[in-house]
Formats: structure tokens, sequence, C-alpha cells
């Protein structure tokens, strides 16, 4: 009888390769560092100008973005930790306490539209919910100046609940915008029965967009397809005054950038003009 080789397992099938430990080690710490930041209300927006393609010097709207202060006082931006909230609670906790920010600086700034982003999982999340209808009471004028912007991605989890809510909330005057617009292949199907009025267009199309035929050929198509639905166009990530002028000539509305604006915590709208940047 043949003797039986007994083999143990490799230690990786165990334990985990070194890379995929040190991965989760990651995410357990960035989960916690954003958990204690929410416990202690340490976050801000930082607010970014979207202006209007063919009058460069006046904002459309401003978009906040979410900004967690770790406790060394470092602003850390959201995409350090999104991409470990999204799917859990914590995420949920962060989109309230933005959508409750960004209410507040719309009730004491009543000259400016803000963007808000959000998860569509956030839709069925009770205090989510609560926190728009307590701005939507308290102010209910307050919703003709509030956008806000879901993922392409998320939108595409629970289409038919995002359908439903956005067609309710834009009969109380509210704005939607769909965020990373090609970023996530949305089914086109799909977009007669959405109501996003406004489309960003994803950056990974728009930068270098004047050197990049293939981009410019999708991007056209991008603006036909938003044009056809009656939405208005935002291209993200526009760093040079040549792919500005690049996408005013290929019709795009509205504009997005470090070249108009990095995200600033302080607020841009209190400046007497927006002044795009020189580059080269």
């Amino acid at each position: 009888m043949p003797t039986r080789l007994v083999t143990e397992p490799p230690v990786d099938a165990i334990y985990g390769s070194p890379l995929s430990c040190a991965a989760e080690e990651q995410r357990r710490d960035t989960l916690k560092m954003v958990r204690a930041a929410l416990e202690d209300r340490r976050a801000v927006l930082a607010f970014q100008p979207v202006v209007q393609a063919r009058m460069p010097k006046r904002a459309a709207f401003y978009e906040g973005l979410i900004r967690i202060i770790d406790h060394t006082g470092r602003v850390i931006p959201a995409a350090d930790f999104m991409d470990a909230v999204e799917t859990n609670e914590i995420g949920r906790r962060i989109d309230c306490l933005a959508l409750e920010m960004g209410l507040a600086t719309l009730a004491s700034e009543p000259s400016v539209r803000i963007s808000v982003n959000m998860s569509a999982r956030s839709i069925g999340y009770p205090e989510w919910l609560a926190t728009l209808e307590r701005g939507l009471r308290h102010m209910p004028q307050i919703g003709e100046r509030l956008i806000l912007e879901i993922t392409e991605s998320s939108a595409m989890v629970m289409p038919d609940m995002v359908t439903v809510f956005m067609q309710d909330m834009q009969e109380r005057g509210i704005c939607f915008a769909l965020d990373d617009f090609g970023a996530g292949y949305t089914a086109f199907r799909y977009l007669k029965d959405f109501y996003f009025d406004i489309v960003k267009i994803d950056g990974a199309f728009i930068r270098d967009i004047t050197h990049e035929a293939d981009n410019q050929i999708l991007v056209q198509a991008l603006v036909s397809i938003a044009r056809h639905f009656d939405m208005f166009t935002v291209a993200e990530s526009v760093e040079t005054a040549e792919d500005a002028q690049t996408l005013v000539k290929m019709g795009v509305d509205c504009l997005q950038g470090y070249y108009f604006g990095a995200p600033s915590i302080q607020e841009p709208w209190k400046i007497s003009q927006l002044k795009p940047r020189r580059t080269g």
C-alpha cells in the first residue's frame, strides 16, 4: 500500500497573505478613525465652485465635500475613507452629517446653491431622511437651492427606489445630479426613468481632453445623451485653460476643477470674483 503524504495547508490559506492582512488592518484603522471623528463631530465641508461654462467668473453652485478631522487636527478628504465606509452604517452617518452641514450653510447663506454628496443607500436610512425633513420643515424654500449628488455606481444598486425618491423630492424643489457619469456604465435604459437634472461627467474622461481624441468622442456622446434627456452637464476635473476652452466648444454647460478653484473650507462665495488660476 503506497505511503500517503500528509501536507499542511499553506500559511496564507490560514492567515491570509501579508498584503491582504495589511489592507484589512488599514481598513480597520480607517473605520476607527472615522467613527471617533463622527462621535466628536470633527468634520467640515470644503466647497468647490462649479462655474458656468460661458461665464466662468460666475458660480452656478458650490459642491460641499465632506472632510473628516483626525485626532491630530489633520483634514482628511473623503477619497481617503469613503471606500472603507460606503457600504456600512458609518457611511450613512457621514451622509447625515454632510447633509446637516449643507442645510445649515444654505440657511445662513440665502444667495448660494449647494450640492451635497450622498449614497443611494442613504435613502432608506431613517436618520438621513429625518435630517432632510427637518431642514425642509425649518425652511421649505431651502429645497430650491439644494442639489443632491448621487454616484452612478450607487444609483444602480437600487434604481427603482432612487427614481421614486427623486420624483418626490423634486416636487419640493430639490435638484439631483448624477455624479461620475460614464464611470459606472449606467444602463442607458435607466436614463429615461431617472429624474436627474444634472449629470457630472467623470474626470477620467476630462483630464487632458484637448489631446485625447478618444475622450473627445466619448464626452461628446455623453453631452448628446444628457441634452436628449434635458439634463445639464458638468465636466469634472478641469485643470487647464486649454481643456476648459475645448469643453466649452463641445457644449458642456458647467465646469468644475482645480483650474477654477480647489475645495476650500473657507467660504468662496464671500470672495468678490472667481479667478481661474494660471497654468504653464
